[in-house]
This record gives structure tokens, C-alpha cells and sequence, in this order.
């Protein structure tokens, strides 16, 4: 259902050139719980200036443009605002390139950019997801990582990408491995968030792995989010970026055609899904959008009643076998005539 907003909001994000949108889910009134009705906001945004750009410009130009959308996003009532992968910076990491791209990275703790969204979260009583590239300064290292903020502006911790795309030439260990934070759930006054970064979406086991530790919100794009909202009882929010990023130099990116200076198309289209099957329209292919979505997480469990998925798993079993199936002397069974 469609959300209403704030005449404000709507001016402003017209003003601003850019799209919002809202909706809504609403959950059956119980009689012992009342409503949990919190509202999530997802920024999808293209790069604001050059590939070529002194990087302290460009992160300070992203700031800016995600420092107006927020304030849009507060006008609407949002609790808890998503950022895209690595936002402050171009996707760079199809280059293979070291230099620049490595001078994004930042500490996700007493960063720059961890340290205005803090601004924002005090500023507005957010909590902010904000991934970033990560230098961790103890061992001199990269990662691709998610900073969570409490709306009280302090760090609640951070989360990093659990699985690494390795297709053909397209190759992110050159910039970062996998992620060593195992799959962290943050409690937040407006609920339990757990962050799913990019290419752990292609895994359902990733997924599942949050929502066993109490996660209640986050061609194939409007597919698998929405499967894992129904597969594991909780609303998830995937956010894309949008616009086309040339690259001075020539890459290829595993895709088999000749070098190239672009990765191709970010289609943007940003949605959230709920446990039950349903899910809000996608945000534009091609602009900088904000997805406002008031959502009753009393839902989350509603359906898992109706549908006991948790109680029929039989993880135990999946389990073990799971166990077997990973040892180097693993033989299937297989029945034969």
C-alpha cells in the first residue's frame, strides 16, 4: 500500500532532482503485542562527479548529496536509512586497479565518513547502515564493510562482506577477502538489522544465517531478496546503485567481451520484500531515489506461525549433513540399480 508523505518531502525531493517514493506493510492486530510500525528509508544514487576526480573531492561531493537526501528522509519520519555498497566512492574494484581506488578506504571507526554519518544519526535520531571500503590501521588491511550507527551517534559496530565474487576476470580479492565478523545482528531501538552485502545475496545460507540470530529487517534482482524474505520470516531491503561509471583505463570484467571503459548499466531499482510474498515497487532504473517503507514487524512473526518453516526445518539434521558433505572424503548417497 502506497505511503503518505509529507508535502515538504515530496517539494524537497523534487527540488533536489531526485525520486521518493513510499509504502507500507501492515501486520494483523493482536491482542497482547501492539503494533511495531518503525519506517526503514534506502538511498539508491549515482556518483556525483568524474571517476577522475580528486578523491576528496568526490567523497565530499557524495557526502553532500546523501547529507540532502537524509534530511528528506527525516522530513518522512524514517528510523533507520540504508546506504549502497561502498557509497562514498565508484565501483571501482572491476578496474583491477590499486590506484586511486585504495584511497577511499577508510577506518570504520573514526573515519570520515563514519564520522558524519554519526552527525546525521544525532542530528536526526536515525540509526545510518553505511558501507564503505574499510582500512583496518591494526594490520594495514581492506574490506568491504557496513558501519552501523546508532541513532545516538555511536558506532554499534560493523559488519563485513561474507562471499567474494570470483568470476573469469572478475575478481574482488584483488582488493579484499572475505569477511572475518561472522554474521552480526545489531539491536537498535527500532529493531534487529543484519546487513547482506552484494554478492552474499546469491547464497541462502547467508541469509538464513542472520535470521537465526534474530535479523528482522533487510534477471535474479527481484528475485532474491524476496525469497529470503519469505524463506526466513523477516522484511529485507536491497538497494542497487544507479548510472553508468566510465574508467580512464580499459577493463575486461568477466563478462567475455573486449576491454571497456564502463561496467556496464547500475540498474537501480531498490525495493523492500516482507516475510509474506509481497514487496513495494522498485525505484527508478536511472535516477537517485529514496524508498520510504513503514513496515510492522509484529508481521515477521505472524507468518512464521502461519507457516512454521522454523519448526519443519529440521536444521539439525541439514546440519550434519552439511558437515559430512564439506569433508574431503565426502561420498554422496546415491542408490543404484
Amino acid at each position: 500500500m502506497k505511503l503518505d508523505l509529507p508535502v515538504c518531502a515530496v517539494d524537497a525531493a523534487s527540488k533536489r532532482d531526485f525520486e521518493l517514493k513510499g509504502y507500507r506493510f501492515e501486520a494483523a492486530l493482536e491482542q497482547l503485542r501492539p503494533p511495531r510500525r518503525i519506517r526503514v528509508g534506502l538511498i539508491q544514487h549515482r556518483i556525483v562527479l568524474s571517476t577522475d576526480a580528486p578523491i576528496l573531492d568526490q567523497i565530499n561531493a557524495m557526502h553532500s548529496r546523501i547529507g540532502e537526501m537524509v534530511e528528506v528522509a527525516a522530513m518522512c519520519g524514517v528510523n533507520i536509512i540504508c546506504f549502497q555498497e561502498t557509497w562514498t566512492m565508484p565501483f571501482a574494484f572491476c578496474t583491477r586497479e590499486k590506484e586511486p581506488w585504495t584511497e577511499f578506504a577508510e577506518s570504520a571507526e573514526e573515519g570520515n565518513t563514519t564520522r558524519f554519518c554519526q552527525e546525521l544519526a544525532k542530528k536526526y535520531n536515525m540509526v545510518v547502515v553505511s558501507p564503505i571500503l574499510e582500512r583496518e590501521e591494526l594490520h594495514d588491511t581492506l574490506w568491504n564493510t557496513a558501519v552501523v550507527i546508532s541513532n545516538s551517534g555511536n558506532v554499534l559496530g560493523k559488519s563485513r562482506k561474507h562471499h567474494i565474487p570470483r568470476v573469469g576476470d572478475f575478481n574482488e580479492s584483488t582488493y579484499y577477502m572475505e569477511g572475518d565478523t561472522g554474521h552480526t545482528v545489531f539491536q537498535t531501538q527500532f529493531g534487529k538489522i543484519a546487513v547482506n552485502i552484494c554478492y552474499g545475496r546469491h547464497h541462502p545460507l547467508n541469509w538464513f544465517m542472520y535470521t537465526t540470530v534474530g535479523a528482522l529487517s533487510e534477471p535474479m534482482w527481484p528475485i532474491e531478496a524476496r525469497n529470503a524474505a519469505i524463506a526466513n520470516h523477516c522484511f529485507t531491503c536491497a538497494i542497487n546503485r544507479v548510472g553508468t561509471e566510465n574508467f580512464k583505463s580499459e577493463f575486461t570484467s568477466g563478462d567475455g567481451k573486449k576491454a571497456h571503459h564502463d561496467f556496464g548499466h547500475f540498474y537501480g531499482s531498490s525495493y523492500v520484500a516482507a516475510p509474506d510474498g509481497s514487496r513495494t515497487p522498485g525505484l527508478s532504473r536511472t535516477r537517485d531515489g529514496l524508498l520510504v517503507v513503514e513496515m510492522d514487524l509484529n508481521l515477521n512473526r505472524q507468518i512464521s506461525d502461519k507457516w512454521s518453516f522454523k519448526m519443519t526445518g529440521r536444521y539439525a539434521e541439514y546440519a550434519e549433513e552439511l558437515t559430512n558433505a564439506v569433508r574431503y572424503d565426502f561420498k554422496p548417497n546415491i542408490v543404484k540399480e
